[in-house]
């Protein structure tokens, strides 16, 4: 298993349960087919540029150890999902 960071960014204009539901829906992806280390909420923040005319973003912060396929599967669940303007996958070497 392989260590990973993801950083995903939602549009500023979600109502709070809709965040909730989309933090936790990714969230069981990762422990359904690994362990999750960490998972931290900053919260709305400036983006450094406007992203689909967006100023703003709700940044989250997932830190899991999994097998080299679930990237992929996030990677395609991120881009079929309206809410989430930007993500990020990086796997950290040990």
């Amino acid at each position: 298993m392989n260590l990973y960071e993801t950083i995903y960014i939602l549009k500023p204009d979600m109502e709070e349960e809709a965040i909730k539901a989309a933090v936790e829906r990714f969230k069981n992806i990762i422990e359904e087919n690994g362990e999750m280390d960490t998972i931290d909420e900053w919260g709305k923040r400036k983006l450094a540029y406007p992203i689909q005319y967006y100023k703003e973003g709700y940044y989250v912060y997932m830190k899991y150890k999994a097998n080299s396929s679930l990237p992929k599967e996030l990677d395609r669940v991120f881009g079929i999902t309206e809410d989430v303007i930007r993500h990020l996958i990086v796997r950290i070497d040990k």
